[in-house]
């Protein structure tokens, strides 16, 4: 049984966005396992505390993340 998990930073993605994560990584397992492994695909979402992640020696905040994204 396949699992997913993705990492994010708290306050990144709304709940909508997050079940939009988990049902498009289903289908994109789905999409090479085959529908008959729907069932037993496991998506789940870790989230970690603001400044517990860092990417080049620089600690991330929500803030971080959304102006990257603009």
């Amino acid at each position: 049984m396949p699992l997913v998990t993705i990492d994010v930073i708290e306050d990144v993605f709304t709940p909508a966005q997050k079940r939009d994560l988990i049902a498009g990584v289903t289908d994109a397992m789905i999409k090479v396992e085959g529908e008959a492994m729907r069932q037993v695909t496991w998506v789940r979402v870790r989230e970690f505390k603001q400044g517990d992640w860092a990417i080049g020696g620089k600690m991330l905040k929500a803030a971080d993340v959304h102006a990257l994204s603009a």
